[in-house]
C-alpha cells in the first residue's frame, strides 16, 4: 500500500507536505549556486516567496469557508490544514512576477530556482496523485465494535449504501480530541454519510474511559488494536481522516487536526 503519511515523533506529515519541502529546498539549492554565479543572492526572495504563498493559501480557504470559523482565532488557527493550493500558487506567482520585474539583477537565478522547484514538484506531487487515485477499496481488515462485536469496514458500507468517512484516532493524540466534537456534530447533522472512528491501538477499556472523561456521544467507534487499518492504507501519523464514496473507494485524505471548515472540504467530494 502507498504511503500517505511520515510520523516524526509526535509530529505527523504528509506525503504531499514532504514533497513541497523538498521541492522547496532543491529550489534554494539551485537558487544559491546561480546566485553565486550572477554574484546575487535569491535566498531571501524564495524565503519570502514562500511566506507569501503560504498566507494566500490560507486567506483563500478561510474566505471560502468563512461561515465554518466561529471567530477570528479560529481563523488565523493552521493547525486544521485548511489551505487552498491554487489560491497559493496563484498569489506565489504574482509575488514571483513582481519579485522578478523589480530586481533585473535577481532575474536570471531567481527564474532558474523557481523552474528547478516548479519542476520537482509538479513531477513528484503529480506521480503521488496519480498513485492515489489508483483503486483504492475500504481495508478488509478484521475490527470489533465497542460491545466486542467482529465488523469490517466493507460491511457497514455494504450495509448503509452511504458514503464513509473514517477517522483514525487514539486517546493519547491531542488532536484527536480537539477534532471530535467536530465529528460529534457532522454525525447528527450529516445523515447521507456514515462516520466510523477506528481506534488505533487501544483497549476496549482505554476507550471506554476515555468516552466517560470526556462526554462524547459518537456512533460506530470501533477498535483496531493491531493498527491493521492505518497499515493497510499507508496512514502512519494520527489523526487521519479517510473519505471513502458510497462504492467504497477512496476519495481523499485529510491528515492531522480537522475543523468545521476542513471536514466541510471532504465532504463535498462525497456528496
Amino acid at each position: 500500500m502507498l504511503q500517505q503519511s511520515v510520523a516524526l515523533g509526535p509530529m505527523g506529515f504528509s506525503i504531499h507536505q514532504l514533497l513541497i519541502g523538498l521541492a522547496f529546498l532543491l529550489a534554494l539549492l539551485a537558487g544559491a549556486l546561480l546566485g553565486r554565479r550572477h554574484r546575487v543572492p535569491v535566498s531571501d526572495t524564495l524565503f519570502t516567496l514562500l511566506f507569501v504563498a503560504f498566507i494566500g493559501a490560507r486567506l483563500v480557504f478561510v474566505v471560502r469557508y468563512w461561515v465554518e470559523y466561529d471567530g477570528l482565532l479560529s481563523r488565523l488557527d493552521i493547525r486544521d490544514g485548511g489551505f487552498d493550493i491554487v489560491g497559493g500558487i496563484v498569489v506565489g506567482l504574482a509575488y514571483a512576477g513582481w519579485a522578478l520585474w523589480r530586481s533585473p539583477r535577481q532575474r536570471a537565478p531567481l527564474s532558474g530556482a523557481l523552474l528547478v522547484g516548479g519542476l520537482v514538484w509538479g513531477l513528484t506531487a503529480g506521480s503521488a496523485t496519480l498513485m492515489e487515485h489508483q483503486s483504492r477499496p475500504l481495508p478488509d481488515t478484521a475490527l470489533t465494535t465497542r460491545a466486542g462485536e467482529p465488523i469490517t469496514l466493507p460491511q457497514l458500507s455494504h450495509a448503509s449504501q452511504q458514503p464513509m468517512v473514517v477517522n483514525l484516532w487514539a486517546s493519547w493524540c491531542p488532536p484527536c480530541i480537539r477534532e471530535m466534537p467536530v465529528f460529534e456534530q457532522a454525525q447528527q447533522n450529516e445523515t447521507g454519510i456514515t462516520f466510523v472512528f477506528v481506534n488505533q491501538g487501544e483497549s476496549s477499556t482505554q476507550i471506554e474511559a476515555f468516552m466517560n472523561e470526556h462526554g462524547f456521544t459518537l456512533d460506530n467507534v470501533w477498535l483496531d488494536p493491531r493498527n491493521a487499518v492505518g497499515q493497510a492504507t499507508g496512514a502512519h501519523a494520527m489523526p487521519t481522516t479517510l473519505y471513502y464514496n458510497a462504492a467504497g473507494q477512496l476519495v481523499n485524505t485529510h491528515f492531522g487536526e480537522l475543523s468545521s471548515a476542513t471536514l466541510q472540504r471532504g465532504l463535498e467530494r462525497l456528496r
